[in-house]
């Protein structure tokens, strides 16, 4: 990857500073393209002078995007949304990003896209995934897809909610506890995109599906996070009907597509092609998490450290 030049779409996310990151330690030159680029300037530090570049685009407009992928030797599509337009950056976004990355004469394109995606799923998230890699595909044939389960890291919207709802609330309501997840470390993603852009010869036109070593359940996930904080919340597991009726009300933490999401396990399918195509063992979410999740501790490090020493 040395001296490769990389377009990151949406590289400045939770996903896309790993693989930003992972990409400067590899020597590759990184182009952050975003609405807003200001948002990833924390990035320009991880790599030396002129090793990174900032950008503004916009999936949804192709001339931003098309000035963003030219002289790029690989495209990734980082863009996704977890309510809101799904058209507009599931399916036309990702239209764009592969046909301009063909115009451009791009080596190698990587679509991220999710564990789930199906254009017949009821969730419009999921149907909207599969759709887009389908116009992916259309556009760029030897685009590589990435379907990560729930994705876990320091930054995440997933763990940390669930630890910050732990951490204050007597009582943890719980969703869907029977709904199982493979969480997926993020660091452990990001070097399968940065294998997958270095080697588009023998992972093009692949679709991947990356999951964790364990398959957890939302309430076991729930309680994990409780023990991790060493809190003990009341933990309640709301029947389907519940669920349903939140999910409806506006103003609802959760949408009503989030709900049907809820409705199938997220991990991956049998068969499927995964982190072992690339040499790549992911980390269960207890070897790393703590280091993170110690912040929700009563004492925080101090409580952390003072139980291991009494231990």
């Amino acid at each position: 990857m040395k001296n490769k030049l990389v377009t990151l779409i949406g590289g400045g996310g939770f996903v896309g500073r790993y693989v930003a990151q992972a990409l400067l330690r590899a020597g590759a030159r990184v182009r952050i393209a975003q609405r807003d680029p200001r948002g990833a300037f924390f990035l320009k530090p991880q790599g030396g002078l002129g090793q990174t570049q900032f950008i503004a685009a916009d999936v949804s407009r192709p001339e931003t995007i098309a000035r963003a992928v030219a002289g790029a030797d690989a495209v990734v599509n980082l863009v996704g949304v977890l309510a809101g337009d799904f058209q507009r950056y599931h399916i036309e976004g990702a239209r764009i990003v592969a046909e301009a990355a063909r115009n451009a004469g791009v080596e190698a394109l990587v679509q991220v896209s999710a564990i789930g995606a199906n254009p017949q799923a009821e969730s419009g998230y999921a149907r909207s995934k599969g759709e887009g890699e389908a116009a992916v595909r259309a556009a760029f044939p030897g685009a590589t897809i990435m379907r990560p389960s729930i994705v876990f890291g320091r930054e995440d919207q997933f763990v940390n909610r669930f630890a910050g709802m732990v951490a204050k609330a007597p009582v943890v309501p719980v969703l869907r506890a029977p709904t199982r997840f493979q969480p997926v470390f993020v660091a452990d993603v990001a070097e399968a995109i940065v294998a997958a852009v270095a080697d588009p010869g023998t992972h093009g036109g692949h679709i991947y599906e990356l999951g964790g070593p364990d398959i957890i359940s939302m309430g076991a996930l729930i309680r994990w996070i409780a023990e991790a904080l060493g809190r003990s919340p009341s933990i309640v597991e709301l029947p389907d009907s519940v669920g349903s009726m939140l999910a409806s009300l506006p103003g609802s933490p959760i949408t009503r597509d989030q709900w049907r999401m809820l409705q199938t396990d997220n991990v991956v399918s049998d068969g499927a092609e995964g982190f072992a195509a690339f040499g790549i063992a992911p980390r269960p979410l207890e070897a790393v998490a703590p280091e993170w999740l110690v912040r929700f501790r009563r004492q925080g490090r101090f409580g952390r450290r003072l139980k291991t020493i009494a231990a």
